[in-house]
């Protein structure tokens, strides 16, 4: 099993303290195998240690659904630990009825440690707020980073190097439950195919009651396949149209949303890097797990190479916890401006450099960025290539 280090360093300070811990993120990316991870680190250091851990979303749990049921049990349980702590760990949480104002309950007594994991964005984040007061932290979980996805696949294929493992997440992605399959090929595509249905109808279709679901699945498939290029909602009603199916722009940014809700797709912000504003006219979108993108979306490689490349640093910039955005810089763009804290890096992220146009095109841009901070280069190139203030990167390396 692949330590899930990243989310356990973010959690670890609040353990034992009544801040209530909620792990989101997309179906299937950990959530669950996280929490277990935190129960063997509490009976680590403390093997009397109690714990009450629940999976909501298993049939076998349904009765904890109604509204009060969850409440009364836990409520009785807390009682006959005196002051004792007690662990609770509830998965999936956010099918039981009124759990907000449960867990907002539970949280006022002293000997309660709560961890909720939710599959929403929305659901979570927005009620929490209200019910909670602050009283909570969010962390939003991925599917591994091609670093956890070493850890993973390299016992499978010990003799494959680091490109050749990279390789394979590019095109397999990261949901942790596909090392169980050994990465088979057509395995991982059934399992992964599944899970992108899953999605759409658990997360999406149910909590948004979309009627016109052969609709949502177009304009999802749509955005995959436009990943790493910027396009407006009108673009994809105008798509739709040449495909006999109308629809509007609002339609479409309400579906659009809800995906990003479900932890399905990421929307960046645009900023004009010279007039310092954010641009609300076309928009970039990356999905969260390239593995789905590439069996949902069947195209080459070739063809496709840049988009993923782009996606894979996006999603790992996030995990290092900085805040990301698309910059313009008059008629040309910065792929991606990365801000945490008082530091500011601009990223170009490209395939190789394979002719002096395409290196002069990749590095003029970060040149003609008129600012101190950091400037880097992100390519397949193993060669390093860094020039004056512009770091080059290979890929892989950066990744790990």
């Amino acid at each position: 099993m692949v330590k899930r280090e990243v989310y356990l360093r973010k959690i670890r300070p609040f353990i034992g303290t009544d801040v209530v811990k909620v792990i989101t993120g997309m179906r299937r990316s950990g959530k669950s195998v996280l929490l277990e991870q935190i129960q063997e680190e509490l009976k680590s250091s403390n093997p009397q240690a109690r714990i009450f851990a629940v999976n909501l979303d298993d049939d076998e749990n349904k009765h904890f659904l109604e509204k009060g049921v969850l409440y009364s049990c836990l409520n009785k349980l807390l009682s006959e630990a005196g002051n004792e702590m007690v662990y609770l760990f509830l998965d999936e949480i956010h099918d039981v009825e009124e759990w907000e104002t449960a867990v907002n309950s539970l949280r006022m007594r002293k000997n309660a440690d709560i961890y909720i994991t939710g599959s929403n964005s929305k659901l979570l984040s927005g009620e929490l707020s209200t019910y909670l007061t602050g009283r909570y932290v969010e962390i939003c979980m991925t599917p591994f980073s091609f670093a956890e996805f070493i850890e993973a696949a390299r016992p499978i294929f010990p003799e494959e190097d680091k490109t050749q493992l990279f390789n394979r997440y590019l095109m397999t992605g990261g949901v942790p439950f596909l090392a169980k399959l050994k990465y088979d090929q057509d395995a991982c595509r059934a399992y992964l195919q599944d899970l992108y249905g899953a999605i759409l109808l658990k997360d999406v279709v149910r909590r948004k009651q979309i009627r016109d679901v052969d609709l949502l699945d177009r304009i999802v498939r749509f955005v995959m396949a436009e990943c790493g290029h910027t396009f407006s909602a009108r673009r994809i009603v105008d798509f739709l149209k040449s495909e006999r199916r109308d629809t509007s722009v609002e339609t479409v940014l309400n579906y659009l949303s809800a995906c990003e809700e479900a932890f399905l797709i990421a929307r960046v912000p645009r900023q004009d890097l010279v007039g310092k504003r954010i641009l609300a006219v076309d928009e970039k979108f990356y999905v969260t797990d390239t593995g789905i993108r590439n069996t949902v979306v069947r195209g080459s490689l070739r063809r496709d190479v840049d988009q993923l490349l782009e996606n894979i640093v996006y999603f790992e910039f996030l995990r290092r916890g900085y805040e990301v955005s698309i910059g313009r810089l008059k008629e040309r763009e910065v792929d991606f401006v990365c801000d945490k804290g008082a530091e500011r890096l601009y990223v170009q992220v490209a395939f190789v450099l394979g002719s002096e146009e395409t290196r002069q095109r990749e590095y003029s841009v970060l040149e003609d960025v008129r600012s101190a901070d950091g400037k880097i280069l992100l390519t397949m190139d193993r060669l390093d290539m860094s020039d004056g203030t512009i770091r080059h990167i290979y890929i892989p390396d950066f990744l790990v």
